[in-house]
């Protein structure tokens, strides 16, 4: 609804304006000249990932792009932790609504809720800016593995229980859901360690700490020639590697998706969360984030903010059926 005082046919506001009385704070209450006014300083994103990883590569390329679309710099702030939901959960606690403390989030934020005691609400706590890409993941071992083909390690695997150990962001991520879903649909029993993101995990694997990630981010690992990718759990083959079949291809219907986005504090304006969203959807066109989404073979996934609200509310009754159907826990 339209402010009174920002109505061209208001006789209030011409009668101000005759009088020559208070144009500034009336023009202050108009919703176009706050987001014209916006940013007017820098503006923090939050990556709920160590510094190093896939998402960081990918937002500090989108950071420097946005910079130049907002004409205020972007400055990334790492706050790993909790599978991607300590940063953005944070940020709704103790942020203000005015564009200048926004969070990347990942789907993790919607799931849990579901799993263990949070302090948010997914569809309380934030304002849904805008959806950027999605998450690619892959089962990758060592390129020294003993295993070729996924068959090999499920084989493996059940000859010797727990004796794989497999690394994945946080205890409720769609990596370690993912491999929850296999061990159950073949019998066989994998050894979790939990992660902050890719970077602990890549530095986990190529140490001989794990001997497998299951995970998005591969890219790198496959880029150096020290990693092999197993098999991949989208719904089509990786456009990098088209040799690598999906899991439902070898007979396992396991389909893992995660939407990256950037969402802000509940209650913000209308005005900025256009302003924000235009940014960073005309910066998904900049070549060097395009790079880093290809290394990773991660597609754009660009929803405005309605959209993505939209996606939010049905993707929390997705995963509260999901979870309740494995009857997964973390706590």
């Amino acid at each position: 609804m339209t402010h009174p005082i920002c109505s061209t046919a208001s006789p209030r506001r011409r009668s101000l304006l005759k009088l020559g009385l208070a144009l500034p704070a009336a023009l202050g209450l108009c919703a176009p000249a706050r987001a014209a006014a916006f940013p007017a300083r820098p503006i923090t994103l939050i990556v709920p990932f160590p510094a190093g990883g896939a998402t960081d590569t990918q937002m500090r390329a989108l950071a420097v792009a946005a910079s130049r679309e907002l004409g205020q710099p972007v400055v990334i702030a790492n706050r790993p932790g909790a599978g991607g939901t300590l940063g953005p959960a944070a940020m709704a606690q103790t942020a203000a609504p005015d564009g200048y403390t926004v969070s990347v989030v990942v789907g993790t934020l919607f799931r849990y809720p579901f799993l263990q005691a949070v302090n948010y609400d997914p569809l309380k706590d934030f304002t849904y800016v805008a959806c950027m890409t999605a998450y690619s993941y892959g089962i990758v071992v060592r390129q020294d593995a003993p295993w070729k083909t996924l068959d090999d390690l499920i084989a493996d695997a059940r000859a010797h229980p727990d004796r794989i150990s497999y690394g994945a962001t946080g205890t409720g991520g769609s990596g370690r859901i993912a491999i929850e879903r296999l061990s159950r649909l073949t019998g066989v029993r994998f050894n979790f360690i939990p992660y902050k993101g890719a970077a602990e995990e890549t530095t986990a694997l190529l140490g001989g700490h794990i001997q497998m990630v299951s995970d998005a981010g591969w890219g790198p690992m496959i880029d150096t020639g020290k990693a092999r990718l197993l098999a991949v759990m989208g719904e089509a083959r990786a456009r990098r590697l088209p040799d690598v079949p999906t899991l439902t291809e070898l007979g396992y219907p396991i389909v893992a998706s995660n939407p990256v986005g950037i969402a802000g504090p509940k209650g913000m304006d209308p005005a900025i969360v256009a302003v924000l969203q235009q940014a960073f959807h005309r910066a998904s066109r900049d070549a060097e984030y395009n790079r880093a989404l290809e290394s990773a073979d991660q597609p754009h996934m660009l929803m405005d903010s309605a959209a993505y609200t939209d996606y939010a509310i049905r993707q929390v009754a997705q995963e509260k059926q999901f979870v309740a159907e494995l009857g997964l826990k973390t706590q």
